[in-house]
């Protein structure tokens, strides 16, 4: 009965995408687990910056991958089922963590940190999920909100390092285990699928494959890299970066990271709601200015707590704008049936372009002159190019880039 429909749906849609939010949180907790505290391996195992880089950078590379299958599986499954999925199987890595951290082992620690991994995916089931219960005109703020459990990080950033101290290594993970599991039975006993949710029971490959082929899927894997790559890049990697500019320890570094990766996740759905109503371009095109121009104030190295903190949180928010700006776009011109493939592989897209960023800073970082200066400057170029990418060819950015999708010249005036 369409009339029962409508009334489920707007019964259930806020209480369902604050349960998904809440799913993203969990798991980017748990997924960021490795970072707050790659002081405390680098000492305890005496890892030079290269490794420790591999080290905070691998369940960002499992993740990102991960999500291009996740994602088709939602659009199969849907949220309920891979919601609890992800949650429980990201248990025993994080219980494996324990176990390496408490041994010492760094190749413990870093093949749990592999399996770590499916945390990460979270993105790729939320974003179908919350997608399916809006209409067009409002996902860009439903993909936003829920964009901003990627607060998660801020969590870990934050609370990861007090924990240990006050509870220790081994209950500190014991206790973000606890919460996946909780999290996983609140989802699996309360999550609904939005009314009218069809699952896709095409086999996987060939929907990839047809993802794949649509212009739009490319253009934003590309965008989506640079923003939320570097958001999550800064997210892992500061706390490091702070410790060796800054001389900031573990606790300081990481409650500095977490104000970051807060103000990334505040500004996020800020960026959703500018794109549904100005359209995506502008909002990205501001991000990116700001990230290029913010990337290179970084390299000067304000000083005193306020100038260089200021400049932290300003790039965030370029960042966070970018990121809902960028889903905005996903968001309103997926096909139905096709948002979990589409925002599986670009948000891989954007957590391969987390990935690399950490290496390069670990692998280019000057010991002799303390300097970060080749990472920085190639995120600035990087930054740059996207700007010009978005401005030039990015035009082309509409309805008309995907099959079976109508009305593309009044979107195409707001893209």
């Amino acid at each position: 009965m369409p009339g029962s429909a409508t009334k489920a749906s707007s019964a259930g849609v806020g209480c369902n995408l604050a349960l998904a939010t809440g799913a993203s949180v969990t798991a980017f907790w748990a997924w960021n687990i490795v970072a707050p505290l790659g002081a405390r391996y680098t000492q305890e195992m005496g890892l030079n910056s290269t490794s420790t880089a591999i080290l905070v950078a691998m369940p960002i590379f499992v993740g990102s991958l991960g999500r291009i299958v996740v994602g088709a599986m939602t659009d199969r499954f849907g949220g309920r089922v891979m919601f609890t999925f992800v949650l429980l199987g990201s248990v025993l890595p994080v219980l494996l963590v324990a176990l390496g951290g408490s041994l010492g082992s760094y190749a413990l620690v870093l093949a749990a940190g592999l399996l770590l991994g499916i945390a990460g995916t979270v993105f790729a089931v939320g974003i179908p999920f919350v997608s399916a219960w809006y209409e067009p005109s409002r996902r860009g703020f439903a993909t936003g909100v829920f964009g901003a459990g990627m607060g998660g990080t801020a969590l870990a950033a934050f609370l990861t390092p007090r924990l240990v101290i006050w509870i220790g290594y081994l209950p500190t993970h014991l206790l973000i285990a606890g919460l996946l599991v909780t999290m996983a039975a609140l989802l699996w006993f309360n999550l609904q699928e939005a009314p009218g949710w069809q699952p896709n029971t095409a086999p996987v490959i060939p929907k990839l494959k047809d993802a794949a082929g649509l212009a739009v899927t490319w253009k934003l894997c590309f965008l989506y890299a640079v923003v939320f790559g570097g958001f999550v890049s800064f997210a892992t990697y500061l706390p490091t970066y702070l410790r060796d500019i800054y001389d900031f320890d573990a606790t300081a570094a990481g409650a500095r990271t977490a104000g970051f990766a807060l103000a990334a996740v505040l500004f996020r759905p800020v960026g959703g709601v500018l794109a549904d109503r100005t359209g995506s371009k502008p909002v990205v095109l501001v991000s990116l200015a700001g990230v290029a121009i913010l990337a290179l104030i970084v390299h000067l190295r304000p000083d005193g707590e306020i100038p260089a903190g200021l400049t932290f949180v300003a790039m965030a928010a370029a960042l966070g704008l970018g990121t809902g700006g960028v889903f905005a776009w996903v968001g309103r011109l997926s096909p139905p049936g096709k948002v979990g493939s589409i925002s599986g592989i670009v948000s891989a897209a954007g957590g391969l372009g987390g990935y690399f960023p950490p290496l390069v800073m670990g692998a280019t970082y000057n010991a002799a002159d303390n300097s970060y200066f080749i990472g920085l400057m190639l995120l600035v170029v990087t930054a740059a190019a996207a700007f010009a990418f978005t401005l030039v060819l990015v035009r082309t950015l509409a309805a008309a880039d995907v099959p079976g999708r109508t009305g593309g010249a009044s979107r195409r005036k707001r893209t």
